[in-house]
């Protein structure tokens, strides 16, 4: 039987176990299935972003401990099965199979979810058995011949003229890339990133792409303002990619309304304020900040003094803000 192919080596099983936590009781707390859970802990189902952001809430870690380090224990012992699995794969002719499949589907303008239906099969199947994930019995074959007009004499010829053409090359050497950009050791150049080692760094940076860290939380009369990822949420669309964006849960009551109770603001750390715009006043200077370092922020109305010198404005009680860096508010979005 074919290996499903790892694609997210991560700490979660290790993690949860430290915790004292049964994987019946993460499965029951995320609203995942017990085989969901256990797939996903082996590496052969990812998590969506919201599920990510979940599972580290109730493990209470850090979004960037899920993924595998190169000091990491188990290190090894991933990168061996990853290997294994791809060449058992490969010997076992799926991915040669299902590359053929997606070209020939690709060659008749369908979409995944179009041949799935013409094959008989759930998208998922047939999903899995385009990617070589799955192994495929004799009245599949059938069913998917017919699904594009074939035989099934004449669906596995049309495959192999289509491998030994080397047209199935760049689909098979892509699968390939994923693997291996998963096996060998990245240098991102984010400071943040480059904790992941081996394993994690572009899959953490893929996942931070569609996320935004929380740097500021309300602490008495200011905000705690602290850089760092230990807590994350689901960016709105119009800011994913945006990595200089940061999201402060504000202190509605001292700005007089301007901002709604139960909110998140997102600011941009390259975007200097103007007069009337929400602004994220810094006490320090930003770009020196530490994951282990926190200073004190407000989140107040920019406005300018007979001097032309730009300051915040708060309110319940008054009180004039000036701050070594100021970050426009780009968006407020309620929780």
């Amino acid at each position: 039987m074919a290996q499903e192919e790892i694609i997210f080596p991560n700490n979660i099983r290790s993690i949860r176990i430290g915790k004292g936590m049964r994987m019946t009781e993460l499965a029951r707390r995320s609203n995942l299935s017990l085989s969901a859970v256990s797939k996903i802990e082996k590496g052969v189902r990812r998590l969506n972003q919201k599920q990510l952001l979940n599972v580290c809430s109730i493990l209470g870690c850090k979004l960037s401990d899920l993924f595998i380090h190169e000091t990491d224990a188990y290190a090894d012992k991933w990168q061996n099965e990853i290997k294994r699995r791809l060449t058992d794969n490969e010997g076992s002719g799926l991915k040669i199979f299902g590359s053929g499949l997606r070209k020939i589907r690709q060659l008749a303008d369908k979409t995944i979810a179009e041949a799935a239906k013409d094959a008989n099969m759930t998208l998922s199947v047939y999903h899995k058995v385009e990617v070589g994930q799955r192994e495929v019995y004799e009245n599949e074959i059938d069913d998917l011949a017919k699904a594009f007009g074939y035989t099934t004499s004449g669906l596995f010829d049309e495959i192999t003229r289509l491998y030994k053409s080397g047209e199935l090359n760049k689909q098979i050497n892509k699968v390939k890339e994923r693997v291996k950009s998963v096996l060998e050791p990245c240098n991102p150049a984010s400071s943040l990133d480059s904790r992941c080692g081996l394993y994690g760094a572009q899959m953490y940076d893929n996942a931070r792409k569609k996320l935004v860290p929380v740097f500021g939380t309300p602490s008495g009369k200011s905000i705690k303002f602290k850089k760092s990822d230990e807590s994350m949420i689901v960016a709105p669309a119009s800011l994913e990619g945006c990595c200089d964006v940061y999201a402060v849960i504000p202190n509605s009551k001292r700005l007089g309304g301007f901002i709604p109770e139960k909110s998140y603001v997102f600011a941009d750390a390259n975007t200097t304020p103007s007069v009337g715009d929400l602004a994220v006043f810094l006490e320090d200077d930003f770009d020196t900040l530490t994951e282990d370092s926190s200073i004190v922020a407000q989140i107040a109305l920019v406005c300018q003094d007979s001097k032309g010198k730009l300051y915040g404005h708060l309110s319940n009680p008054e009180e004039k803000i000036t701050g070594k860096v100021m970050h426009k508010i780009v968006m407020i979005v309620m929780q």
